[in-house]
Parts: C-alpha cells; structure tokens; sequence
C-alpha cells in the first residue's frame, strides 16, 4: 500500500494484534473487565475488535476494486469466489484442527465431523466462525459494491440493516426477540447445520458468527469501503479528515439512538452495533490519519502494528491453530481425587508457572500471558516482513 495511507495498515495490524490480545488469555476465568465480551447487550473495548476488522477489510477493498472493474467482470467474479471459499475452507480447517482428540482411555483418535460424547450426545465441528463470517462478508459487500457502485451499495445497506431489524422483531419470539432465547437466528442455525454443529459456549446452541447476524455484518465491509474510497478521492487535506470525523460522530449517535429500539449487541450483530462500530472505527481511522498523516507521528510503535498488517489472515490463522495443535503435547500437574492425572499443555505450563503467579490479581498474570502471545506471534511475522514472505488468499 502506498505510503501515504501508511495509517490503514497500522489500523488493520492494530486490530489483529488485539484480535490475537482477547483470544489467547492466560485464564478465561481472570480476565479485566474490558477485555471481555458484553455479556449480551452492551458494547465493550473487545467488543470492536471484529468489526474493527471487517472495516479494515471493507478499506483494503476499496484500494483493488479499481483493478477488478478494469479487468472484468469474469476476472472479478473468480478473484472474489476464489479468496472466499479460500477464506472459509481455512475456517473449518481451523475449527476441525489438529484433527486428532484424545479419548476416554488417552488414546488419540481421529477427529470425524461428528462423535459422540461420554453423556450419548451428539457432538460435532462448528460449521460457522470469524473467518467464515470474514469470507461471508467479504464475498457478499464485493458483489454489493461492484454490481450496485457507490450509490447503490449505500442504498442496499440501509435496506439490509432495516431488514434485518424487521427480520428480528417478525421472526422472534415477540416477548423479547433481542434475547438469547428469543432471537430468530438461532433456529436457522440448527435447523441448517444441526445442533451438533453449532457453538455452545452461551451453555445452549447459539451461534454469535451465524449465518442470520451476518447480515449487518456485511454492511460493516460496505462502510469500510467507502470510508477507503472517501480518502482515496479525496486526499490528505484537513477537509477529508474533518469530514471522517463528522460522519463518526453521526454514526455513533445515529447508533445510540437506534440502541433504544433494536439494542447495541455483538452476538447478534445488531444493525446499531454496525453502524455504532462502525463510527468508532472511523474516529479512530481518523485519528492514526491526522497522527501518521498529517503529524508524522510515527516510529517503533507504528512499525510493530504495521507487521501485523502485512500477514493479517495467516497470523490470526496460527494463533488459533498453535495452541490447539500444542495441547496435543500432554504435560503431567498432578492427580484429582479420583487418582487421575492431571494434564495442561505447553501454552498452559508457560501460564501456570511463569505468570500466573506474577501477582495476588490473576488477572495481571493472564495479561501478561496475553501480552506475551501478542510478543511472540509479532516475532514470527516480524520475521517474514524481513524476508519480505507475504502469506495471501
């Protein structure tokens, strides 16, 4: 990317590098509150991670549609499709991986598309996720912006985020169709990949990347691409920048507002939540434009993002895939009760021993695990930007 948009790239390697922070804690059970999830309504800092994400996709689309327009529709046709199925194939092979479980007696088995567990469930790999949400997204505003150009695809936006709200209050259960148990999602979800094959971490099958929420999801890539094509036309002028910050402050209020109807909620991806992100994320474009940009204020900081950015897809790919493929590595605790012994993986010695315990508050030793991961995962694509090896879709 050229250097006068420097600022898109740390944008975009920031927000893997916390992408990678919130995803990897020493313990899920001792984490500072603005590094969790919403408990469902509401909006936290870990909360804008994703659609951080999908803005900055939404920005790096914006910067190749010019070639696809140019080459054809055929040509984009195969480029998008190509990099989508890509992007979504990854998605399974990341939920399936390592692909080899251990049993009830220790053994390794092969891991198939469904088991079942010691209860007589039925258990299986989860059909959705973040990569497949970021592969919907992707291949659906690709086409939105293509086939209906700038006007069209502002149009259509406004109709999905209204449809999608008509959608929850018709199709949900009318005492609370905003709630867990309410939301109309959910039965798509089961109805279409089984139960098995939905996620469960709510404590029922509840999908927060399913397929109903990425509805406005996808308008969340339609923004960050026009926000992208605004500074491309515009240049590096203090009108361009005023005007990003107008139009963030709006969509934050224009959120807000909607809040009171249709509430602001990642895990179902409500239509205020995307517009409400989505200013946020363009404030905060805005300020790494003016600091980078217009102030030059830039160095080790914005380099170590920058690194990031350059292998967003394959380092966010090896921070879920390590781990999994580490806990296969079985490293004796201790017995329970039962005389049983107790296993942690390489990952979870490092934790155990050497943060843990860094102070009274569990919480900082799982931060400090966290920061840790965020260091050694940058080492890793701090290297490959040095042997100049950009790993794509």
């Amino acid at each position: 990317m050229n250097q006068r948009y420097y600022s898109l790239d740390v944008f975009r390697g920031a927000t893997v590098a916390l992408m990678i922070m919130v995803n990897n804690p020493g313990s899920w059970e001792h984490i500072f509150s603005p590094l969790e999830h919403a408990t469902w309504h509401g909006c936290t800092p870990t909360d804008l991670v994703f659609p951080f994400f999908l803005f900055a996709v939404g920005n790096a689309m914006s910067f190749v549609m010019p070639r696809f327009e140019k080459e054809g529709t055929a040509y984009f046709l195969k480029k998008v499709f190509k990099r989508a199925i890509l992007i979504f194939a990854i998605g399974i092979f990341l939920n399936w991986s390592p692909f080899v479980m251990y049993g009830s007696k220790g053994d390794l088995a092969v891991k198939g598309w469904t088991w079942a567990t010691r209860d007589g469930a039925v258990s299986g790999i989860r059909c959705m996720g973040v990569l497949q949400r970021i592969a919907l997204c992707y291949l659906f505003a690709s086409l939105i912006v293509y086939f209906f150009k700038t006007k069209g695809a502002y149009v259509f936006s406004c109709i999905l985020l209204l449809s999608y709200w008509l959608l929850c209050l018709l199709l949900g259960n009318p005492a609370d169709p905003f709630s867990l148990s309410g939301y109309f999602g959910t039965s798509v979800d089961i109805n279409l990949f089984g139960v098995a094959h939905v996620y469960k971490g709510e404590g029922v099958p509840f999908d927060p990347e399913g397929l109903a929420s990425t509805f406005a999801a996808i308008v969340q890539v339609v923004f960050g691409y026009f926000v992208g094509q605004y500074i491309q036309q515009k240049g590096k002028n203090y009108e361009m920048l005023s005007n990003l910050f107008v139009a963030g402050i709006v969509l934050v209020f224009a959120g807000y507002c909607w809040d009171m109807v249709f509430p602001i909620n990642k895990k179902i991806w409500t239509s205020s939540y995307a517009i409400y992100t989505t200013g946020l994320a363009t404030i905060t474009l805005a300020s790494l434009i003016y600091l980078i940009e217009f102030k030059e204020v830039k160095g080790a900081w914005s380099k170590f993002f920058d690194v990031f950015g350059k292998n967003p897809l394959f380092i966010f790919v090896l921070s879920g895939f390590l781990p999994r493929l580490l806990g296969l590595i079985r490293i004796t605790e201790g017995f329970n009760s039962n005389g049983k012994p107790i296993y942690t993986s390489p990952f979870g010695w490092f934790y155990q021993h050497i943060c843990k315990d860094i102070a009274s508050d569990l919480r900082v030793g799982s931060l400090v695990y966290a920061l840790i991961m965020i260091i050694f995962y940058w080492s890793i694509v701090y290297v490959l930007d040095k042997k100049k090896i950009y790993i794509k879709v």
